[in-house]
């Protein structure tokens, strides 16, 4: 039976080295074998589990929950591949919606109309799945989430494009430097503006309470639910947790 090294898997499934490094690490992927050098390779057994990890990632199931999945007793590839291609077909189906709508939206844009009626806005886009998220935020942020809400449906356009370039710009920067020491000055010189950034996200610039723990407590997220650090929809783990340890240096030693 033929056997592929790491290498030549990643460059099949288009998966990092690093990354499928990492699912050995947790016990998502194991290689069939090892070499006495130590070097991974990987059997058809292995390379239909990695598609089927891709598979569920592109759904939107985090990797924990992937894993929890795969190694039930029940699993079988068969079924899942069904439902994986009954669910692709139901996206597909929402996203020919969406692009609809947003060459609808393009074309107002250009013409630059008088939108009177706004109901195929959001044509597409799943009314559930945005409750989810909504349902999500607001069981972990309580009111913050409507009050986030209701300051950013008061900035202008021009407002909240420059505030979402800003968050862009301090997470590429905070990204480089997430081999540094999370409590030099240079990290927390650029975790004022991600904290900056944040508060106005929250809604809360200027606030006299500087809201330590929340902003510690967001630090936490990062580091517990990988959806919020993926670069390229890969985990990055080093990251959440040099992020976590940064925001938590910040609130103690600049916040309180």
């Amino acid at each position: 039976m033929q056997q592929y090294s790491v290498k030549q898997v990643a460059k099949i499934s288009g998966v990092s080295v690093r990354s499928l490094h990492l699912y050995d690490e947790i016990g998502l992927l194991k290689p069939a074998q090892r070499s006495e050098a130590g070097y991974r390779f990987y059997g058809e057994t292995e390379l239909l589990r990695l598609q089927q990890i891709l598979f569920f990632k592109e759904l939107g199931f985090p990797l924990a929950q992937v894993k929890q999945v795969l190694e039930q007793p029940d699993f079988e590839l068969l079924k899942a591949l069904e439902w994986q291609k009954k669910a692709f077909l139901e996206r597909r189906a929402q996203m020919e919606q969406v692009l609809q709508t947003i060459d609808q939206t393009i074309l107002h844009l250009k013409n630059k109309g008088v939108m009177s009626n706004v109901d195929w806005l959001y044509r597409g886009i799943s009314k559930e799945q945005s409750e989810a998220w909504r349902k999500e935020a607001t069981e972990q942020w309580g009111d913050a989430v409507e009050k986030s809400e209701k300051s950013l449906n008061d900035l202008s356009r021009a407002k909240v494009e420059e505030l979402v370039a800003e968050q862009k710009a301090v997470g590429e920067s905070l990204y480089r430097m997430r081999h540094h020491d999370p409590t030099s000055s240079e990290v927390q010189a650029m975790l004022v503006r991600h904290y900056q950034v944040i508060r106005a996200f929250w809604g809360t610039t200027g606030h006299s309470d500087k809201q330590a723990a929340a902003y510690a407590g967001l630090g936490d997220l990062y580091l517990a639910d990988e959806r919020y650090t993926m670069i390229d929809e890969e985990p990055q783990p080093e990251y959440a947790q040099f992020l976590q340890q940064a925001m938590a240096y910040f609130a103690e030693t600049r916040l309180k």
